[in-house]
């Protein structure tokens, strides 16, 4: 959901991957474990939603009542914050400039940073989800690191 940004995008994907697992499950081999695989079996359908939208030329973050879809910095709120309200501010400021700084990386680095920084996966694990190597996650999330301290340089 926080990386498609649409509730009815994310159905489908929770549908189609269960599907994909349910097909597949024979030739699933233990040398990853099964939360990897499912990790890159939903990963991948992520993806595909997002080049699907980019080859369209729009990015909705609308779910099908007209509202913004929820993302991880909305689901993970900073609980100590609302018993000072200048803390509050700031948080909900950090957070709309988190979100904008997100939107400037590729779906890939965008990814890897949420599956390090909102999931706290493993590089290793992470490398299994994206069918690469642990250093090519590595680079993808120094990527995105370096763009987002860019994004957000003047801020924190």
């Amino acid at each position: 959901m926080s990386l498609v940004q649409s509730a009815e995008d994310a159905r489908d994907i929770y549908q189609e991957a269960f599907l994909r697992v349910w097909r597949n499950l024979r030739d699933f081999r233990f040398e990853a474990s099964f939360q990897s695989w499912l990790y890159r079996i939903v990963a991948n359908l992520c993806l595909d939603v997002l080049r699907k939208r980019k080859a369209r030329g729009h990015a909705s973050g609308l779910t099908g009542n007209g509202r913004v879809a929820p993302d991880a910095l909305d689901i993970l709120p900073e609980p100590r914050a609302e018993a000072d309200p200048a803390r509050a501010l700031f948080s909900r400021e950090l957070g709309e400039r988190v979100r904008s700084a997100l939107k400037g990386l590729t779906s890939r680095e965008r990814l890897v940073f949420e599956l390090r920084h909102f999931h706290g996966m493993r590089l290793k694990q992470i490398g299994e989800v994206l069918g690469a190597s642990e250093e090519a996650a590595k680079n993808c999330l120094f990527r995105a690191t370096q763009k987002m301290r860019q994004a957000l340089g003047d801020f924190l």
